[in-house]
């Protein structure tokens, strides 16, 4: 059962919430076999902000990046990620037209279905990686999984941000800890010589630590002490 609400306040942890229109109590104590303390709730925070344009440009220069390894036509690229959404978004429909009524949030989402193709199957990143969104954490996430380096695309290491040290044993290290950098040999050492913020200013990027689970540390090869081992 889906309820338009509106917040009329927000304490840390608590909201109080205006219903657009009153509840059927009845219907709720069916549901709930007359225990209406037991009753929970799904919230979900609509995005008011409209697609935006940056965002179909985006997805159209991945989709011609597709369209350079694979040879399938662009419209039948489009039908494909467009159907892919409403299976993953149990069947909500996407526009990326100039009148779309869809939000950010879901152009977003769009976009990580589609970034998560081009990885999963190791396909070039051309047209469409000068308009990658390097600043977002879901992309860099992704270059350090799949260990592609985060300026250029070619494969990468990952590297800390914070130094362990000379002589540190990486295997006693807990990696889910520490902040990483998926970057090629080029790139990893010219931020060692020209430091994060001259490294920073001349890509136009922010180099933020991803932090990576266990199970994904450990399906890239990396050794490590890890805390949840020791519980």
């Amino acid at each position: 059962m889906w309820l338009p609400a509106f917040v009329r306040k927000i304490s840390g942890n608590q909201l109080i919430i205006q219903l657009e229109k009153s509840l059927n109590i009845e219907r709720l104590k069916t549901m709930y076999s007359n225990h209406l303390e037991n009753i929970n709730l799904r919230i979900e925070i609509v995005d008011p902000r409209k697609a935006r344009p940056k965002q179909r440009a985006l997805f159209f220069a991945l989709i011609g990046d597709i369209w350079n390894w694979s040879g399938q036509p662009v419209e039948e690229l489009k039908e494909y990620f467009y159907i892919q959404y409403a299976i993953k978004t149990a069947g909500r429909m996407i526009s990326l037209a100039d009148d779309t009524k869809n939000t950010v949030s879901d152009a977003n989402r769009l976009l990580e279905i589609v970034i998560d193709f081009m990885f999963e199957y190791r396909v070039p990143f051309k047209q469409g990686y000068e308009l990658l969104p390097k600043s977002e954490e879901y992309y860099l996430y992704q270059c350090c999984k799949h260990r592609v380096c985060m300026i250029c695309g070619k494969h990468s290491d990952l590297h800390h941000l914070e130094t362990i040290g000379m002589g540190g044993n990486r295997t006693k290290v807990d990696h889910t800890k520490r902040g990483l950098v998926a970057l090629c040999r080029v790139h990893h050492m010219e931020i060692e010589q020209i430091g994060i913020n001259a490294f920073e200013q001349k890509y136009h990027i922010k180099v933020k630590g991803i932090k990576l689970d266990v199970d994904t540390l450990r399906s890239l090869g990396v050794q490590g002490k890890y805390e949840e081992e020791t519980k």
